[in-house]
C-alpha cells in the first residue's frame, strides 16, 4: 500500500524549512545505514543531534497527528523521530530494505519499522532524478512528489533513490510502528474507514453506519498490537 498524503506543509513553509536546514552542518549518510545498505548509500544527512532538525521533526509529527489520512493509514503506535537527507551531483541510494528495528538515540526505546515515510522538501521541477523507486507486488513504482507532500509505504519494501543529476533533492524520512503490523490488514481498515467517513458525509442510514463502524472497530481490536 502506497499512500500519497498531499499538502502536509505549504510551499512557503517548505521553503523556510529547507533554507534553514541547508545552513546546518551535514554528515555522510552512511551514519544511519546498516552494514549491507551502507555500501550503496551515497548522500548526506543532517546530524541527528541538530537542534533545528529535532525542532522540525517535532513540527512534522505534530502536523501529521492532525492529518486524518495519515492517522487512518498508519495507525501509529510509535514513530522514529524524522531525519533529513539531501542528494546532488549524482548521489543515490541503491536498492535496499530498511532495518526491521531501529533504536531511538538517547532513549531506551525501539521502533519496529512497519511503515516508511518520505516527506519531499524540494520542488520536483528544480532537480532531475531523485525518484523514490519502490518494489511491491505490482512491480517497481516511481515516486517523485511535490514539495510538502508525503509518501507512506510498507517498511518491508525493497526501494532505492535514483541518482540526482541536476539540482538537489532534500527530504525528511522516518519510520512508523503501527498498531496493526500487517500491511494487508491496514489496507482493509483504511478502505473501511474511508467508506465510513464518506457514508457519514452522505448522511447514510444510522443503523448501517453503526454496523459498519462496529465491524471496523472489532477488526482493529482483533488485529491491533498494543
Amino acid at each position: 500500500m502506497l499512500i500519497d498524503i498531499a499538502d502536509v506543509f505549504t510551499a512557503d513553509e517548505v521553503d523556510e524549512m529547507r533554507t534553514r536546514l541547508l545552513a546546518e552542518p551535514w554528515v555522510d549518510g552512511k551514519v544511519t545505514a546498516g552494514q549491507r545498505s551502507a555500501r550503496d548509500k551515497f548522500n548526506r544527512q543532517l546530524n541527528e543531534d541538530s537542534a533545528l532538525g529535532v525542532l522540525f521533526g517535532q513540527r512534522i509529527l505534530a502536523r501529521l497527528s492532525d492529518n486524518a489520512l495519515f492517522m487512518s493509514a498508519a495507525l501509529p503506535k510509535r514513530i522514529y523521530p524524522p531525519l533529513f537527507n539531501r542528494y546532488s551531483g549524482g548521489e543515490a541510494f541503491g536498492f535496499h530494505i530498511d532495518n526491521a528495528i531501529r533504536g531511538i538515540k538517547g532513549v531506551r526505546e525501539r521502533v519496529r519499522t512497519d511503515l516508511s515515510a518520505t516527506l519531499f522538501l524540494t520542488d520536483p521541477q528544480t532537480y532531475d532524478g531523485g525518484e523514490l523507486v519502490i518494489r511491491d507486488t505490482f512491480g517497481e513504482r516511481s515516486v517523485k512528489l511535490p514539495a510538502g507532500h508525503l509518501v507512506l509505504y510498507p517498511g518491508t519494501s525493497v526501494h532505492k533513490v535514483n541518482p540526482v543529476t541536476r539540482g538537489e533533492r532534500v527530504a525528511a524520512f522516518f519510520w512508523i510502528e503501527s498498531l496493526v503490523r500487517e500491511d494487508s490488514q491496514r489496507s482493509l481498515l483504511l478502505d473501511m474507514d474511508v467508506a465510513i467517513q464518506r457514508l457519514s458525509a452522505q448522511q447514510a442510514d444510522d443503523e448501517s453506519l453503526l454496523q459498519l463502524s462496529g465491524v471496523y472497530h472489532n477488526l482493529l481490536r482483533r488485529w491491533s498490537d498494543v
